[in-house]
């Protein structure tokens, strides 16, 4: 197992005292939660006051800043993009291809700092002032290195057209020269303005010399030799700079902002033809040059010089623990990885180097409230562990409203999720039954599958007609289809309300038999038997004769099967007395109505045999 370069950085909670009471924490997927306990770090345990409050302690919390979540939103089509591009793509048009993307990602990049910076100036807080140029600052080291990436790594520049490219780099990312140029070429007589002999040279004008290097070298040497300009300090210099001559380059230290200017400048004078392979050398004997011993290297020092060494995995690994969040090393990676050149990194524990990263920055992702949804995408392009991370960070995926429950149940059935589709759905169905909406709870259950709750809604729904008369949700009732199949009580509230239909049709012959197949086949509930025996009264007393004799001794028989299992009360109160009294005037009734039945019924189909 790898070893931490250094200890981790400490986190100071305010209000707690670690040292004193032992802490309690609960690690969550993109948080943690912190609390001091009651008892005390000495030997004994004593209870000792403690800090009343549970903090929340987030890993990602530029997620939360509404100027990043531009960078999130943008970045996130140009990754999806380049997770299309052909595979087949070869050579040239491959490699234009990917460096189009990684010019898209520096340019989203620039924009959110530029953004940064006005909103930096504009803020009437010191502290957030202070707290958003630093922020600016960060997107500018992260252009920074990833330019230089893309210079070496992806456009992979050959010897000679290499320093083209470092000296666009370093014109980009430092702005003082060319603005001192500006200054002294935008007057009415440059040679003679205050600042033209402290010009290390336009970096256009030096991209033009070095095409004439060798000659102009050789010129210097001679007129360096013969001193020819040794009354003039500034022209012996010039000449100096010309000739790449260090300790000259280093009496103008304070013209080149940082050791990689001096390094650029220092390879233009004296190897404009410098091969990649020889970059590390001077990179960092630069780095020793400029800072002479004075001051340590800075994270962002080290990061670069491991770039000037062709060290990929030391750059990613040094931004990971510079930078405050993910984004930057898993869509650098990401490209990385396309361009082949991560291909045999494989980590200890199962994945690569990419899918580890991606997995990192789309767990940050699920924290926030609506960026959960570029989260998905990554866990999509992480063929060994992306499902599994999908699956448990999107139940955690709070349902506050019933449009996000639905955002969520969409992702998971393109996705072919069950479990996650059914606990989803039982979620929603429970919320829908807690707010007497059951419709609403009927169709979750149904979409989850779940029979079990779909049973709990029906018997709700048969409750409620009970005791109002009427069904609600008769739409949904009427629609179920092949759904009513779930469940046994499904299958009869379907049923039930088709009986109801019929019998408003005045299909009296059809309602009847439904409603006799109901009981006989068992599958209505026996509390609800009496209903359905008092829904027969009125088809009992037509005119014309709906049950034949074998109906009417089936119904008969139900009767008495419903009456003799009754339970013997004992003492009961006056409310249930006068229930009991509707119960057996109800049973009086439905004998009385069955015998006249049968009666007519014998004779009719007696004198349908004599015919």
């Amino acid at each position: 197992m790898e070893e931490l370069d250094g200890e981790p950085a400490v986190t100071v909670i305010p209000g707690v005292n670690s040292k004193k009471n032992q802490m309690c924490f609960d690690w969550g997927p993109g948080e943690m939660l912190v609390c001091e306990t009651s008892f005390s770090k000495k030997e004994k345990s004593e209870m000792v006051p403690s800090c009343p409050f549970i903090y929340i302690i987030r890993k990602d919390v530029d997620v939360y800043s509404q100027i990043l979540r531009k960078l999130f939103n943008e970045s996130h089509g140009i990754f999806l993009g380049l997770q299309r591009i052909d595979e087949e793509l070869t050579g040239k048009s491959r490699k234009s291809q990917l460096v189009r993307v990684s010019k898209n990602y520096r340019s989203v990049i620039r924009a959110c700092m530029e953004e940064m910076h006005q909103v930096a100036i504009a803020a009437k807080d010191p502290a957030s002032g202070r707290q958003f140029s630093s922020q600016v600052s960060i997107l500018s080291a992260m252009e920074l290195i990833w330019n230089l990436c893309e210079i070496l790594f992806i456009e992979v520049a050959p010897a000679g057209h290499l320093l083209l490219h470092l000296l666009d780099w370093v014109r980009l990312h430092v702005c003082e020269v060319d603005s001192l140029s500006a200054d002294v070429l935008g007057s009415e007589n440059p040679s003679n303005h205050d600042s033209f002999w402290n010009l290390p040279g336009n970096t256009q004008t030096l991209t033009e010399l070095e095409l004439k290097w060798q000659h102009w070298h050789e010129e210097c040497e001679r007129y360096l030799q013969d001193s020819t300009f040794a009354t003039n300090p500034h022209l012996e210099s010039l000449l100096k700079i010309m000739l790449g001559d260090e300790a000259t380059l280093l009496e103008q230290k304070e013209l080149l902002s940082n050791w990689y200017h001096f390094l650029v400048t220092r390879l233009l004078y004296s190897n404009p033809t410098v091969k990649p392979i020889d970059l590390h050398y001077y990179a960092q004997s630069s780095l020793d040059l400029f800072l002479g011993g004075e001051s340590s290297p800075e994270p962002l020092d080290n990061i670069l010089l491991a770039a000037f060494e062709f060290d990929i995995h030391q750059v990613i690994k040094e931004c990971s623990i510079a930078l405050s969040n993910w984004w930057f090393v898993a869509h650098l990676t990401d490209l990385l990885d396309h361009c082949k050149l991560l291909q045999s990194h494989n980590l200890y524990f199962g994945s690569n180097m990419r899918e580890f990263l991606l997995l990192e920055y789309a767990s940050g992702l699920f924290a926030h409230p609506s960026l959960w949804q570029l989260g998905v995408d990554y866990f999509d392009y992480c063929p060994k562990l992306g499902r599994v991370s999908l699956e448990l960070h999107i139940e955690r995926i709070p349902l506050n409203t019933e449009q996000k429950a639905l955002k969520v149940l969409r992702i998971c059935e393109q996705r072919q999720m069950t479990e996650q589709v059914r606990s989803i759905c039982k979620i929603l169905a429970m919320k829908a039954v807690r707010n007497n909406r059951l419709g609403s709870a009927l169709s979750w259950s149904i979409r989850a599958k779940d029979a079990a709750f779909a049973t709990l809604v029906s018997d709700r729904f048969l409750r409620d007609y009970c005791e109002r008369g009427c069904f609600s949700d008769l739409d949904l009732i009427d629609n179920l289809g092949p759904a009513m199949m779930l469940s046994d009580r499904l299958t009869f509230l379907g049923k039930y309300r088709e009986f109801h239909r019929m019998y408003g049709e005045k299909r009296f012959a059809d309602a009847a038999c439904l409603l006799l197949s109901l009981m006989t086949s068992r599958i209505a509930p026996r509390s609800f038997w009496m209903t359905l025996l008092t829904d027969a009264l009125p088809l009992l007393e037509q005119k014309q004769v709906i049950f034949s004799a074998e109906q009417t001794y089936e119904l008969m028989r139900c009767l008495e099967d419903l009456t003799s299992r009754r339970p013997v009360r004992g003492e009961s109160d006056i409310q249930q007395l006068q229930d009991e009294d509707i119960e057996t005037t109800k049973v009086e009734m439905l004998r009385l109505a069955l015998a006249r039945n049968l009666a007519r019924a014998i004779i009719r189909e007696g004198s349908l045999e004599g015919s």
